[in-house]
């Protein structure tokens, strides 16, 4: 059997004197998709970090690919493709000069940024400034980023902020395949892609479930409680 893409026992995270994550246990498979929910301040970007080795848990147990964080986190972090709400794109540089830094950190050679950057429609935006660039083609070329190293796990916060429905459906595909955690507001295209659901309520676990029979009025009644 695979090893699990996720395996998380009694995380717990604070600010201060604010809880962010407080209990959180969960195992996703190998492949499968977890669809995050729960309102502003429930603690979802601060799993996602916690993932992507962004942030340290103050208690509890993560293991990202088989490797537990943050001690092995050098392990995972090159298998990893991470999208939030900063692009982590240099503004001042071209798309292409932000994707060659990335490719370069990775062992990655240039034919597979142009190729990158046709999929996500910025082949003709290529050797503009990121600053110059739209809110949705700034998310498009995150999306390159993130995805150029064909990563063995996705964690994606919002992956379809800024683009268009047109944009939506061109850069889907690209973010199917490996295993992946999708924080959502759209309760309805979150279920359409998961196969795991997580809501969270100020930090707890609301309701973990199989996305099988778990409708948008059930993750709604999770999240207000």
């Amino acid at each position: 059997m695979a090893e699990p893409a996720l395996r998380i026992s009694g995380l717990e995270r604070r600010f201060g004197e604010r809880w962010a994550l407080r209990g959180v246990s969960l195992e996703l498979p190998a492949g499968a998709t977890l669809a995050v929910f729960g309102a502003n301040g429930a603690g979802k970007s601060t799993l996602l970090r916690i993932l992507a080795t962004l942030l340290r848990p103050h208690a509890g147990t993560v293991e990202v690919l088989g490797r537990a964080l943050p001690r092995e986190g050098w392990a995972v972090r090159g298998r990893l493709g991470f999208l939030g709400h900063d692009p982590l794109l240099y503004r001042e540089l071209t798309v292409r000069e932000n994707l060659r830094f990335h490719a370069r950190l990775h062992g990655i050679g240039d034919a597979r940024i142009g190729e990158a950057l046709e999929r996500v429609g910025l082949g003709r935006r290529a050797d503009d400034p990121v600053q110059t660039l739209s809110r949705g083609m700034t998310q498009r070329a995150a999306i390159a980023r993130a995805t150029l190293h064909e990563p063995d796990l996705l964690l994606l916060d919002e992956p379809f902020a800024n683009l268009d429905p047109a944009g939506a459906e061109q850069i889907a595909p690209l973010l199917r395949g490996p295993a992946r955690v999708l924080i959502s507001h759209d309760l309805e295209a979150g279920l359409a892609e998961a196969d795991h659901v997580l809501a969270l309520r100020d930090g707890r676990v609301a309701l973990l479930a199989p996305a099988a029979g778990v409708d948008a009025a059930r993750v709604r009644e999770a999240i207000a409680g």
